[in-house]
């Protein structure tokens, strides 16, 4: 592919002149190929990306096919939400891995997209593989958005680093938060005792920012809140709440112990929420500008099935006027 260097291009770094004039390559992308050795001068190959362009002079960049992605595609059931030739967005359901890690080499919604996408997926680093901007928790639900190209990952992410989208959650916690709308906020780093647990830490940590709204309560045993992000930390809304002394129903890394809430819900809902087997948490709404178009795009997934019928329990509870409210 030539392209040449016209005078308004001179000394120019190269790497940023290769990523302005090639549209779909990031300059991290562009700058690896140049150290691989995929772009030349006047015939010469360079490997510097820093190095200035020269006016009039005529560069190639030998474009690698795409490599089969390392994971393999495996057919995963997932809801499409939305998707194009950039990015999919999808409700992924509890339990489902985002990304193979030790301990889960497949089986993952990477493996899934890949399944799903085939030849659309134009891929990610050279690589045939979705490129994943943000994760949620093997046991949290909700909106997703994945990119399908280089472009729509490079722009996904800055968007995603610069907060400038609209994400928010549902959260299930024991307790009545109070306020009953506040801001938690408390640096978070690997807990010091556990180092497999995050936790709010003195230093070392990474600045951490959670707003919570309180959308119903159950009577001093639980509160259905609404969570949104001003950073975008480990385990951060899970932290945050048990921080705050209201950690989430069924979470089992920040519930340590039997909540002194579950004593103001009766049974068989307190047995309900004290079993339930995963965090009740849920991302329930994302909203970001397409990277190409510019559009406003906005999804929003209802609670799942078991999530769904806890809160459904606590109402027939809550209509029945029958909490201990400890009044």
């Amino acid at each position: 592919m030539p392209l040449s260097a016209t005078p308004d291009d001179r000394g120019e770094r190269l790497d940023r002149f290769l990523a302005r004039r090639l549209a779909g390559f990031s300059r991290s992308r562009i700058k690896n190929l140049i150290e691989d050795g995929a772009v030349t001068c006047d015939g010469v190959t360079v490997k510097t990306a820093s190095m200035p362009v020269r006016a009039g002079a005529i560069y190639r960049i030998e474009i690698p096919p795409t490599m089969p992605a390392t994971p393999q595609g495996q057919a995963i059931r997932f809801d499409i939400l939305y998707e194009d030739a950039d990015l999919i967005v999808l409700d992924k359901p509890a339990g489902l891995v985002v990304h193979p890690a030790p301990g889960n080499p497949d089986g993952t919604l990477v493996n899934a997209l890949i399944a799903h996408c085939g030849d659309s997926l134009v891929g990610i680093g050279g690589e045939r593989r979705p490129g994943i901007v943000h994760r949620l928790d093997k046991d949290t639900s909700g909106v997703m958005v994945a990119a399908k190209t280089e472009f729509a990952h490079h722009a996904l992410s800055a968007a995603f680093a610069a907060r400038d989208l609209d994400r928010a959650y549902t959260a299930l916690c024991w307790g009545t938060p109070q306020p009953a709308e506040g801001t938690v906020e408390g640096a978070i780093g690997r807990d010091p005792r556990d180092r497999k647990r995050m936790a709010v830490v003195a230093r070392g940590g990474k600045p951490a920012l959670t707003h919570y709204r309180t959308e119903r309560r159950f009577g001093m045993g639980a509160a259905l809140l609404d969570c949104r992000l001003a950073t975008g930390r480990t385990h951060q809304i899970r932290v945050h709440l048990a921080q705050l002394g209201h950690p989430l129903v069924g979470d089992p890394v920040y519930l340590r112990r039997r909540p002194a809430a579950a004593a103001h819900i009766p049974e068989p809902t307190r047995g309900r929420l004290l079993d339930f087997p995963r965090q009740a948490l849920h991302a329930a709404r994302l909203g970001f500008a397409h990277p190409r178009t510019g559009v406003a795009l906005r999804f929003a997934t209802p609670l799942p099935a078991d999530f769904a019928a806890l809160v459904s329990a606590l109402e027939s509870i809550s209509s029945t006027h029958s909490y201990n409210t400890g009044l």
